[in-house]
């Protein structure tokens, strides 16, 4: 049997369990650790159902910061600038982190839980600037949110 390469990688394999190859027995990158080929079903289903709640939550926190970012007006002092930065950096890394959860990546483990850490850091942070604007209670209620579903997603991890 010919080795397969895989061109991502560079890395070849002649069957399930040779080198290069770990078999269905090994997690995948970007899996927790604990799943195997006698892992019952409930396991990844509950990984990939918290995984889409998160990749769901930074959406919703994204548009809603981004929103929140462009009814500030740009000229209305310092205030309202660092209010809308924040909104602005809330969005752009909840969109990034999103796309890092919705996207099968080359991702490990490590580097997943650094993305999910960042964001949860920067939706608190944006959620305590909001809550001083009553108008903002949506967008902090949004990044309260995402930050708990990344809680709960690092908590799948391992």
């Amino acid at each position: 049997m010919a080795p397969c390469v895989n061109p991502s990688t560079g890395t070849g394999r002649n069957r399930a369990g040779a080198p290069g190859n770990p078999g269905f027995g090994a997690a995948g990158r970007g899996y927790p650790p604990r799943v195997t080929s006698t892992t019952s079903q409930k396991q990844p289903v509950q990984f990939l159902e918290d995984r889409f709640a998160c990749a769901q939550a930074c959406t919703e926190c994204a548009r809603a910061c981004a929103l929140r970012a462009s009814l500030w007006d740009p000229d209305g002092g310092e205030e309202q600038e660092v209010l809308r930065r924040r909104g602005i950096l809330c969005a752009e890394v909840c969109d990034a982190t999103c796309h890092v959860l919705a996207e099968q990546n080359q991702l490990d483990e490590t580097a997943l839980r650094v993305q999910l850490e960042w964001t949860r850091a920067v939706c608190l942070e944006c959620a305590h600037v909001f809550d001083r604007h009553s108008d903002a209670e949506k967008a902090a209620q949004a990044c309260r949110d995402c930050a708990r579903a990344c809680t709960e997603f690092m908590g799948t991890l391992g």
